[in-house]
């Protein structure tokens, strides 16, 4: 990722996260983070919802399939859970716009928006 890069909104930190097989992570609401997730091993399925829960985007991530191997930025204001599609450990990357700061991060339980589709 280069600084000319769209979604890239400054370098705060890079950080892992471990996803086991079959696992969900979320949902998590960045207040003034950009995300620009990578799946780096195994697959991940990732979901973005509005703040109204309405879906805007359910992808997956995975180095293993050409097609699935992105990057992908989330915007400040939107709600993201991640889950492990893979039969082994997945890990994904984030390339963060700021210093983690629990202050300006908002989670929900996974059910707030009805059952994951």
């Amino acid at each position: 990722m280069k600084a000319s890069d769209p979604g890239y909104e400054g370098f705060g930190e890079a950080y892992f996260s471990q996803v086991f097989s079959g696992d969900t992570k979320g949902w998590k609401r960045h207040l003034r983070m950009t995300l620009n997730l990578v799946c780096v091993a195994g697959a991940i399925r990732v979901m973005v919802r509005e703040g109204n829960g309405r879906m805007v985007l359910d992808t997956q991530l995975s180095p293993d399939m050409p097609d699935l191997y992105n990057r992908l930025t989330v915007p400040p204001g939107y709600f993201v859970a991640f889950q492990g599609v893979s039969p082994q450990t997945s890990m994904l990357m984030n390339v963060a716009s700021i210093h983690h700061d629990p202050e300006e991060a908002e989670t929900r339980p996974l059910d707030a928006f009805g059952d994951l589709p």
